[in-house]
């Protein structure tokens, strides 16, 4: 039999979703970070810096692709900065009503984007993960993340592969290539700016380290005259790091801009895949997301950035 490691050091059920909380960031905070700085660039028209705030909402939260409940839902707000050299920052807040306590984790990313001429760009970032839990013994294996990922763009495809390292405790790595169809149109009856809908389709890869749970019996003589024997069972846990597809997933996002203001509605399909000898038992699965984004030009402004 084979379980996650991680849930060998749970404590209690707050322990083990609180372990995962780094996974059910992985895929969505994927696809948000490239739809903040879209519409970041947008706004600011490489004129300048720019500030922006959201509030988004899930129906539904992930973990690896693998869904945690049907009726679960979470809210996060966030404050971002990028600045026109590239350098970008995000400051966000996590809270569900299925966790406890419920606004369970806050993230603070650093990081930075260069787009080589046309079809070429690369994000590049660093995570950090502040935990709010009932205990400070909880279990928390990764409370960091180092991501890298190249988008090519080729109208109107665009692919990108996105890789990021896990680590605290222990370590996993998360690979997700995703290609997209971006349909765009600008200055739709004089007023909104720009719609885009861009269906895609990822591909999430990855390792974890899995324990094999194995029964050791033990034959001891105890007497010789007769032969007598005492059989002793015992456990071995046995650890071992497999890699492979773990969900497969299609999004169809649709953005609304209107000056200042971006909307973002979102419908994701999962398709959740076991790791080799992983016990995966979590079927298919739907969830609705949507965001509302605010953004200042600073130069527009005259803020002294």
């Amino acid at each position: 039999m084979a379980i996650p490691a991680a849930s060998l050091h749970a404590q209690d059920a707050d322990s083990l979703v609180l372990s995962q909380v780094d996974d059910i960031l992985s895929f969505e905070d994927s696809l948000s970070i490239f739809n903040l700085i879209d519409s970041l660039l947008e706004n600011a028209e490489m004129e300048g810096s720019q500030f922006g705030v959201r509030l988004a909402y899930n129906s539904n939260v992930l973990s690896a692709g693998r869904t945690l409940g049907i009726e679960n839902f979470g809210l996060s707000a966030g404050l971002s900065y990028y600045h026109k050299t590239g350098f970008f920052g995000d400051v966000s807040g996590y809270w569900s009503k299925d966790f406890d306590p419920k606004y369970y984790l806050t993230v603070a990313t650093v990081g930075y984007m260069y787009s080589f001429p046309k079809v070429f760009s690369i994000v590049a970032g660093y995570d950090r993960y502040f935990y709010n839990t009932k205990s400070d013994d909880e279990y928390l294996p990764y409370k960091n993340t180092l991501s890298v990922t190249p988008v090519f763009e080729v109208k109107p495809f665009m692919l990108t592969i996105n890789y990021a390292f896990y680590f605290g405790d222990t370590y996993v790595n998360r690979i997700m290539p995703g290609l997209s169809l971006v349909l765009e149109k600008k200055k739709l009856f004089k007023k909104i700016d720009r719609v885009t809908f861009q269906p895609t389709f990822y591909t999430l890869f990855g390792d974890e380290t899995l324990t094999d749970v194995q029964i050791v019996a033990t034959r001891e003589l105890v007497s010789l005259i007769p032969p007598r024997f005492k059989w002793t069972y015992s456990l071995e846990f046995i650890d071992k790091r497999v890699f492979g597809v773990m969900n497969y997933a299609f999004t169809t996002p649709l953005s609304v801009t209107l000056k200042n203001w971006s909307f973002m509605l979102s419908y994701t399909y999962n398709i959740p895949k076991a790791l080799p000898g992983e016990p995966l038992t979590i079927s298919e699965s739907s969830y609705l997301s949507g965001s509302i984004s605010y953004f200042i030009n600073t130069r527009k402004n005259k803020f002294p950035l």
